[in-house]
């Protein structure tokens, strides 16, 4: 059974096993991440116009993208990976982004929680077992940590050899599609005080369900639905972080730096797209007033552009410092480049008009999708209070997240 047709058994409820095991799998992957993309572009399309006018996650382009090895593209070649950099991923991203937005960015989730891991690797701290299985099995990674920050949801309870866990957990991009949930949830232990517990858990346990209930304005084939956790038993062993509950600690200055390019380079795609459609849509028009338009929209994706290049530089392909300082850089960048996204999408409908606004032009709906580019952490006023407080010289209060 090919990697394809292994994920869309599952899809479709199938016996499936655990893990797809991609030894002895023969595939002739050109070297770059963009020519894999490309060989598949035009599927990933198609595929995304049914899933968006469906409300439904795009599960092909999932099979596609688990084909050309794209979930194991930024994990290190000594662990079983692609070793990628970072910013070809990110390039990656953004050309995704012009297939189709939705899967691009259910994407970008799956891969900064490998950007984490791979910093920490590299750094000495634990996140090779996670590399090393993403790598043997093509695994996808669920995120939750948007949704979860300082104070976490939901409720564990100490049981024999590990805890039980309860909750519904938001935002759970690509979870239609995903191997494991990469989750957290907060405990009050009896001598330390209430803690946030990081943990992994596998899609197919026990007490895990996938809500049908993603029905946004824009990134709507993102498969973001909320998972139900009732009385799924964590391992002690499977308890990769503790840290005290709302307050902010030291691991979000690893995530965030590389968690938000990777994001926002998916947008930086869209605006591009946008940009690139109203100049062909605008060429001969005799409206004085086009140029002006043309001229604001140009002026906002270069803004946007310099911004998301500007975070990629940051990162500096995981040579890094973790810290709040660094974080700030990074938010800062992220409130630009959202804002120049978005007003870049709505310059590409203005510019062209009445039919702009028609679904069938394809402008609107990258307007719709770049809205979303706002929700991500840290949101603009929220990352005011952060950057504010520290151009103080205080600590962010826990308000800002």
């Amino acid at each position: 059974m090919s990697i394809r047709e292994a994920t869309v058994a599952k899809f479709k409820n199938e016996p499936l096993d655990e893990h797809i095991n991609l030894e002895g799998h023969q595939m002739n992957l050109p070297a770059t991440l963009q020519e894999r993309l490309s060989a598949v572009g035009e599927e990933i399309s198609a595929n995304g116009r049914v899933a968006d006018e469906t409300d439904q996650f795009a599960t092909q382009n999932y099979a596609l993208l688990k084909e050309a090895k794209i979930f194991s593209s930024l994990v290190p070649d000594e662990l079983g990976g692609g070793n990628h950099s970072y910013p070809e991923v990110c390039n990656m991203l953004t050309q995704l982004a012009t297939y189709h937005p939705s899967t691009a960015l259910s994407c970008s989730m799956h891969q900064h929680i490998i950007a984490a891991n791979r910093y920490n690797h590299i750094n000495g701290r634990p996140g090779k077992a996670l590399l090393e299985k993403v790598a043997a099995n093509e695994l996808v990674l669920i995120s939750t940590g948007a949704g979860d920050w300082l104070a976490s949801n939901g409720e564990l309870t100490k049981t024999e050899g590990g805890y039980l866990f309860n909750g519904t957990k938001n935002f759970a991009s690509g979870s239609p599609a995903g191997d494991v949930i990469v989750t957290s949830g907060p405990y009050e232990d009896p001598e330390e005080g209430w803690q946030v517990l990081h943990f992994p858990v596998p899609i197919n346990s026990q007490g895990v369900t996938v809500l049908e209930n993603w029905q946004p304005m824009g990134m709507r084939g993102t498969g973001s639905n909320s998972i139900k956790l009732e009385n799924v038993f964590i391992p002690e062993a499977s308890i990769a972080a503790k840290r005290p509950r709302g307050d902010y600690h030291a691991m979000w200055s690893a995530v965030l730096p590389v968690a938000l390019p990777l994001i926002m380079s998916v947008y930086r795609g869209i605006a591009e797209t946008a940009a690139s459609r109203a100049k062909e849509r605008c060429k001969t028009s005799n409206d004085p007033v086009t140029p002006y338009i043309l001229g604001e929209m140009e002026n906002a994706l270069t803004t946007a552009q310099l911004a998301v290049d500007d975070m990629i530089r940051i990162v500096d392909d995981f040579n890094f410092t973790a810290d709040l300082d660094t974080a700030n850089e990074m938010v800062k960048r992220k409130t630009i480049a959202a804002a120049a996204c978005k007003e870049t999408a709505a310059k590409a409908v203005e510019a062209c008009g009445g039919p702009g606004y028609l679904r069938p032009f394809g402008i609107e709906c990258l307007l719709r999708d770049a809205m979303a580019s706002h929700f991500h952490p840290l949101q603009e006023k929220r990352q005011l209070l952060f950057t504010g407080y520290l151009a103080m010289g205080k600590e962010p209060p826990s308000q800002a997240f």
